[in-house]
C-alpha cells in the first residue's frame, strides 16, 4: 500500500540510504547522466540539508520501498540562489521562500500521480509566501513545472552542469 510520511529536522538519517539509492537511479538518466561522484556529493550533503531551518521531507513508500521523495527548506527573506545571474522581483526577494531541493520519483512509478501528491503535501500549509526551485531546462520535468504554474525568474550557472532555470510559485499563506 502506498503511504506518504512527513519528516522534519535532522531525525531522518534512516532515510539517507534509500534517498541516495533513489537519487542515483533518477539522476543516472538523461539529461543528468550523474555518476558516483555526484551521488556521493548528494549523500554527503544530506545531514546539513536536514538541519536547515524549515526543512521538510515528504516520502512516498510502498511495501517498505522508497518510491518518491520531495524536500526543501526555508530560504529567508532577502536571500536568493547563490549562483543566480539575476535577482527576482522585490516581492519575491523580500519574502520568505520555500526552496524545493529535490523532487524525485522512481522511473517505474512516474505518471501515477506520486510526484504531484509529493509536491502537494510538501507545499501545503507553508508559512512562506513563495516556493522556488532550480530546474535543468533540458529535463522533461521542466514542462511539468510550467504546467503546474511555476514561472522562471532567473538562471543560475553551476561549476558543474548546464545553466539552471530558477522558478517560483506563489503559495497560499497558511493561517497561523
Amino acid at each position: 500500500m502506498l503511504s506518504y510520511t512527513a519528516h522534519t529536522g535532522p531525525a531522518l538519517s534512516h532515510l539517507f540510504g534509500p534517498l541516495e539509492s533513489l537519487y542515483a537511479l533518477v539522476y543516472a538518466e538523461p539529461p543528468y547522466n550523474e555518476g558516483p561522484e555526484q551521488v556521493a556529493r548528494f549523500r554527503e550533503g544530506l545531514p546539513g540539508e536536514a538541519a536547515r531551518p524549515g526543512f521538510t521531507l515528504i516520502a512516498a513508500d510502498e511495501g517498505g520501498h522508497l518510491i518518491g521523495a520531495a524536500y526543501g527548506w526555508t530560504m529567508p527573506a532577502g536571500t536568493w540562489w547563490s549562483r543566480a545571474e539575476q535577482e527576482p522581483s522585490r516581492e519575491v526577494l523580500d519574502a520568505d521562500k520555500f526552496a524545493v531541493m529535490e523532487w524525485i520519483v522512481h522511473p517505474e512509478r512516474r505518471g501515477e500521480g506520486v510526484g504531484s501528491e509529493l509536491m502537494r503535501r510538501l507545499l501545503a500549509d507553508r508559512l512562506e509566501h513563495w516556493a522556488t526551485l532550480a530546474s535543468d531546462p533540458r529535463s522533461p520535468a521542466r514542462a511539468m513545472y510550467e504546467r503546474a504554474g511555476w514561472r522562471q525568474v532567473a538562471t543560475s550557472v553551476l561549476p558543474w552542469g548546464p545553466p539552471m532555470d530558477l522558478l517560483v510559485l506563489p503559495l497560499p499563506v497558511a493561517d497561523v
